[in-house]
């Protein structure tokens, strides 16, 4: 008798399958593969990332002691640690790459009218980056430092929704600043920076190519100021100025006028300065979305204690990669899945319901709406009371 799709495939049913079979044809993943096909492997990682599993010994063993839901979770291959392994160092990881960006898009389009804070029509981007630590002697081409090494994932992050647009994941000693260079820029839209990021040369470049930034400036730049505004600071601004870069590589690489803002911060009582090349905007504002920019880092702090990314499967580079772009996937996933549910409840409330009744029948919406039980009032019944206290 039917009773309806285990949570797992309610997750699973948000990913486009054409796009998946389009993404996997084009890179050839399932040539001369016979048993444990590609959506096999993304359907066995997310169900490791869904369910909190640490190895691939974890993942052999809680599939294959629930044997009749394999077919039921999209499951056709028999599961294996070592074809799971051979999958992940094998399979060309920018398979999973381009599905990832096929649901960013998705989820894009559901987040786009979202607020993050600033009163701001414009689409509005913040750039850094996260180390994931690895041991120098199982990735040993993953170079950082003499004593360790690491990987760097680099994140362009749409504010509304916290959506990553785009994830670039390179060496431990890859300088964020490069980054910069692998950009698409979409003229209009702002991209809010930490100081890591400050290049004038290629700050230059999204300037020239229509787009807005604002980054924090280092404590010390040599210009002259043109103009400037009166600010109320009450509000924690300190300045509002039109600037020219005076410095002698400074001033040939940014040739324009640059505005400076400087707030203070009452949390950390320290003074602020800011770069930015919009000169129309409230300076509250450009302080208000330099202040935004902390949604990256909560990001950073979610994916790390809710997704397996610290722990790998395997240890080589593709499936380190392939690893990483899985676990994207299935925040995007579930993000999707918060915005068709339309419900108020957190990513972190529905990936913990997940993760212990993923083989369960029950819709997932009811199983949050039932959460508060305990606080609802019992319904009068007719049964008479035995003691009357």
């Amino acid at each position: 008798m039917h009773t309806g799709q285990i949570m797992f495939a309610q997750v699973m049913r948000h990913l486009p399958l054409h796009h998946f079979r389009a993404i996997v044809r084009r890179y050839q993943g399932d040539y001369k593969v016979r048993s444990f096909s590609c959506l096999d492997q993304f359907y066995t990682m997310a169900f490791a990332q869904l369910t909190g599993r640490e190895s691939l010994r974890e993942i052999e063993t809680c599939l294959r002691a629930n044997r009749l839901h394999l077919y039921h979770m999209g499951i056709r291959g028999a599961i294996s640690r070592s074809t799971l392994a051979d999958a992940n160092e094998q399979r060309d990881w920018h398979m999973y790459a381009d599905i990832a960006q096929i649901l960013i898009a998705i989820a894009k389009d559901l987040y786009r009218h979202e607020g993050f804070g600033a009163e701001l029509a414009d689409t509005v981007y913040a750039l850094d980056s996260t180390t994931i630590d690895l041991c120098l002697s199982l990735f040993p081409w993953a170079t950082f430092r003499s004593t360790k090494s690491a990987v760097k994932m680099h994140t362009l992050l749409d504010l509304r929704g916290s959506i990553p647009d785009d994830i670039w994941i390179t060496e431990g000693t890859l300088h964020d600043v490069n980054i910069l260079d692998e950009l698409i820029i979409q003229p209009g839209a702002w991209y809010v920076m930490d100081r890591g990021y400050l290049d004038f040369l290629r700050l230059y470049t999204l300037h020239q190519s229509g787009a807005f930034f604002v980054i924090r400036a280092k404590d010390f730049h040599a210009c002259y100021r043109r103009y400037s505004r009166p600010v109320d600071k009450r509000t924690g601004l300190r300045c509002d100025q039109t600037i020219m870069l005076t410095g002698p590589r400074s001033a040939c690489r940014y040739p324009a006028p640059l505005r400076r803002v400087v707030y203070h911060d009452p949390d950390t009582q320290k003074h602020i300065q800011m770069f930015t090349n919009h000169f129309r905007a409230p300076a509250l504002l450009v302080a208000q979305l330099y202040r935004c920019r902390w949604a990256i880092e909560l990001f950073f702090k979610w994916i790390k204690q809710h997704l397996r990314i610290k722990a790998f499967y395997g240890i080589s580079p593709n499936a380190v990669k392939t690893q990483l772009w899985i676990a994207i996937a299935t925040y995007v996933l579930v993000a999707i899945l918060k915005k068709h549910l339309k419900t108020d409840a957190s990513l972190y409330t529905i990936l913990q319901i997940l993760s212990v009744n993923i083989f369960q029948t029950t819709p997932i919406l009811q199983v949050l709406s039932n959460m508060d039980y305990k606080d609802q009032p019992l319904q009068e019944s007719n049964q008479l009371l035995l003691f009357n206290l």
